[in-house]
């Protein structure tokens, strides 16, 4: 597995638990296992390996996402850290929310439904979660977020997919976004990150890797997240089939396809 030219970047997730619903809930479940993602318009090709598939990780089919579930060490991490469904994918449970209020730097439309607790005209300094993709959910949606997100790797070892659709030219008919992998894990002398930042409007996905590069079995990766300003789900989307189609070439759509979110 090589990986050529790999810039920091990264993601951006978060919110209180308190916030979701239950129709906000999915599962995830991989369709497909691509191995080559080409970045429009740079030389080199990104060549991914075999990605984790439903047998290796015994994935069920799309229920209600049940923690009890996941293997017992995993159960504990889970009720130890008070982590709940994400619908992006994985765990998640808002660690902290600086009280102090910033002037929202947003000016365009909200991309979604604004809390009923948030006001639309500032955004906290700064929000924190824990983030932790399982065996049972495997994989984080493709999403954007406009606010700024860094990410401190925990523990364990996944895999993530940039596209960087705030750097297309809208006055270029056809133009097509770069994309970008990297491994997130321990390994840093085989280029693993331990850190890592996604700008906002970068489209992101994660899926989980074996705890080894050769083995076959994950005990799931936890990592942090801090939003800067903090995370609101007015300030979130998710990436659709007919924007994938726009930012990347039809080779591209076929393998990445499957990192989109599946609607019920």
């Amino acid at each position: 597995m090589s990986i050529v030219d790999i810039l920091p970047v990264a993601y951006e997730s978060s919110t209180a638990c308190k916030r979701l619903n239950a129709a906000d809930i999915l599962s995830s479940a991989l369709v497909s296992t691509p191995e080559v993602i080409i970045a429009p318009g740079v030389r080199h090709i990104y060549h991914l390996g075999p990605l984790p598939s439903p047998n290796l990780y015994n994935i069920p089919s799309p229920t209600p996402p049940n923690p009890t579930q996941e293997e017992p060490a995993i159960q504990s991490t889970i009720n130890a850290l008070h982590l709940c469904a994400h619908p992006e994918g994985g765990y998640f449970c808002e660690t902290d929310r600086d009280p102090r209020r910033v002037p929202n730097p947003y000016k365009e439309p909200a991309t979604s439904a604004t809390a009923e607790d948030t006001d639309p005209e500032t955004r906290s300094a700064c929000t924190s979660i824990y983030y932790l993709l399982t065996p049972q959910r495997p994989q984080g949606a493709f999403h954007r977020n406009k606010s700024r997100t860094v990410h401190v790797w925990q523990r364990g070892r996944g895999r993530y997919v940039i596209i960087h659709a705030d750097e297309v030219d809208g006055s270029v008919e056809n133009a097509k976004a770069r994309v970008e992998t990297f491994v997130v894990g321990p390994n840093v002398e085989a280029g693993e990150r331990m850190q890592w930042v996604v700008e906002g409007g970068k489209y992101k996905s994660s899926f989980l890797l074996p705890d080894e590069p050769e083995g076959e079995t994950s005990s799931g990766l936890l990592i942090s997240e801090v939003v800067v300003p903090g995370f609101e789900f007015a300030d979130h989307d998710f990436l659709r089939k007919e924007r994938m189609e726009e930012l990347l070439t039809a080779e591209q759509v076929q393998e990445l396809g499957w990192m989109l979110r599946t609607e019920k």
